[in-house]
């Protein structure tokens, strides 16, 4: 059976039921159909903090068109973890509809590992992303309309910096000419759209930690510069308000269920290679309050998802995860070492050792960076040889890491098991996360910092334009800000196609762009966009709606 045939086969439970089983009496949930529900921010802001509840982050080695599972480990674990008799939950990113129509086809896990509806959650879900496009998109018009009519606040055309946002992938809205056709459209600019997912409104719904927050952050934001280059906010634009109005029923946590019934908020969905990649600080904080482990995830690999989770949400919101886990699959660690995709099933150990070589880094990232104690999960297939198991079992314990093997993708809950018992047995040992940079570091030691510890970079360029903008942040008071990175996902270079574990490369700053609002720096590197394209074959190729049922998602 196909993910979206396991996913339409399910029995689920009515939400009132898994907010019951959570002590979440039906007041406090707006239900959208019989298995989906709002939570009521309100209740969850009263309850009670768990100060034993531990937090669990999911990552992975760098993602390969083989695949790597890691949603599919994030939601198999809560499964195993109530297997296993504990009271666990989910705390998840939302799917874009940028990469349900594009590459990845959803996001909802996969095989006997999923959360459910899975064609609503890939599909619109409750409207977060519409309100946060709205949100943002408000803003942009009440900008032009303040130039439209009059300019009081004197700002520069040339200078506004606010985009908007659609999501979905469209490379041709990427560079735009707006306000064309006359006088009564507006003055004519440059401009051009970003996907949702990289929106700051995006970035500061996942970060704000109240309602009141999320709209002190929004009038926060730079939206241009004037003619004196001083920063225009939309607070000047009195735009916040209503902005906060948009968003007040979308900021609050989505809560579905997985195959196995185990609860899961699922909320927020910042991409990880051009934006911090984790899910809301509001749905984390509150599953903690709700369950004595919370399972959570970071976008694609440790160097992108787990740093940014690490330097930015923990660092902001006083997060500390108890333990850490590592995904990875032998057929993606053959391609890093340089197995065509044809042939990853057949056994390679030479390209697979060679492979290693990428989950060690992550491996050392994560023990020595980051300092959260670590088991490496492998998402096993069958195509998987004992002598390729063994090989991979010595490099990691090599390390002093503990491996596990897991089938949870063919068998739910209960092959995650033994991947349950060694998180709990971490979530045990003492922890004491570590960032890699300080908020007193300058901006161009914070990336360089991330460059060389954990890119493996041995410097970091940028022409003068760039570091003149560095300086300018400084002096405007924005230097104690945590970075974010944009860079491409596939390396750790910033060149897709360097698999593996390439050292000694040069990380360069195209652009910096910042975000006062969400409160961080976003240093653009090599080709990013911010606004990603379909591919060839797009997935919305293959998604088709036949007999009253939705095919072709996966």
């Amino acid at each position: 059976m196909s993910d979206i045939e396991i996913a339409q086969a399910a029995t689920m439970k009515p939400i009132n039921d898994i907010g019951a089983a959570l002590g979440i009496d039906v007041e406090n949930l707006e239900a959208y159909g019989k298995y989906k529900a709002k939570v009521n921010l309100k209740y969850l802001t009263a309850l009670p903090t768990k100060k034993d509840s531990k937090l669990i982050l999911v990552t992975a080695i760098s993602p390969t068109p083989a695949g790597e599972g890691k949603t599919t480990t994030t939601v198999g674990l809560g499964d195993g973890l109530r297997q296993i008799g504990k009271n666990a939950m989910l705390a998840l990113r939302e799917p874009s509809l940028g990469p349900v129509f594009g590459m990845k086809g959803g996001a909802a896990g996969g095989g006997y590992a999923q959360v459910v509806p899975m064609e609503d959650i890939n599909l619109h879900f409750t409207g977060d992303f519409n309100a946060i496009a709205l949100a943002n998109n408000l803003l942009a018009a009440l900008l032009d309309n303040h130039i439209h009519h009059g300019n009081a606040l004197g700002i520069d055309v040339r200078r506004v910096t606010w985009k908007r946002v659609v999501d979905m992938n469209d490379r041709a809205l990427r560079e735009i000419i707006q306000s064309i056709g006359g006088v009564g459209n507006g003055y004519p600019r440059s401009d051009g759209f970003d996907i949702v997912v990289a929106s700051e409104i995006m970035a500061i719904f996942c970060l704000a930690t109240s309602i009141e927050d999320l709209k002190a952050k929004i009038g926060k934001i730079v939206v241009g510069y004037k003619r004196d280059k001083t920063p225009v906010l939309a607070s000047e634009l009195n735009a916040q308000g209503a902005m906060t109005v948009i968003l007040k029923d979308a900021f609050q946590p989505n809560l579905v269920q997985t195959l196995e019934n185990t609860p899961a908020f699922i909320h927020g969905g910042p991409f990880a290679n051009i934006a911090h990649g984790c899910n809301s600080v509001v749905a984390t904080t509150s599953a903690m309050k709700l369950a004595d482990y919370v399972v959570t995830e970071a976008g694609f690999g440790a160097d992108l998802g787990a740093e940014k989770f690490v330097d930015i949400k923990c660092r902001k919101s006083g997060l500390r995860p108890s333990a850490c886990v590592l995904v990875a699959t032998i057929r993606a660690l053959k391609y890093h070492g340089g197995a065509d995709l044809k042939t990853i099933t057949d056994e390679n150990l030479s390209a697979l050792e060679a492979g290693i070589v990428n989950l060690e880094r992550h491996i050392h990232n994560i023990k020595d960076v980051y300092s959260i104690p670590l088991v490496v999960s492998i998402n096993h297939f069958t195509s998987d040889t004992d002598a390729e198991v063994e090989l991979l079992r010595a490099r990691v314990e090599a390390m002093g890491v503990k491996i596990v093997l897991a089938t949870h993708w063919a068998d739910g809950g209960k092959g995650a098991v033994a991947l349950a018992h060694a998180v709990v047995e971490l979530c045990d040992q003492p922890s004491a996360m570590t960032f890699v940079y300080e908020d007193e570091d300058s901006l161009w030691d914070k990336i360089t910092a991330v460059a060389t510890k954990v890119y493996g970079a041995k410097e970091v360029t940028a022409d003068a334009k760039v570091r003149l903008k560095l300086k300018e942040l400084e002096a405007s008071g924005y230097g104690h800000f945590p970075i974010c990175v944009a860079k491409t996902q596939y390396s750790f270079s910033t060149d897709a196609a360097l698999r593996g574990a390439p050292s000694g490369h040069s990380l360069n700053i195209r652009e910096v762009k910042l975000s006062a609002g969400a409160e961080f720096i976003v240093m653009i590197c090599g080709e990013i966009m911010t606004m990603p394209g379909l591919p060839k074959v797009p997935s919305a190729e293959r998604i088709d709606y036949i007999d009253g049922k939705v095919v072709g998602l996966f």
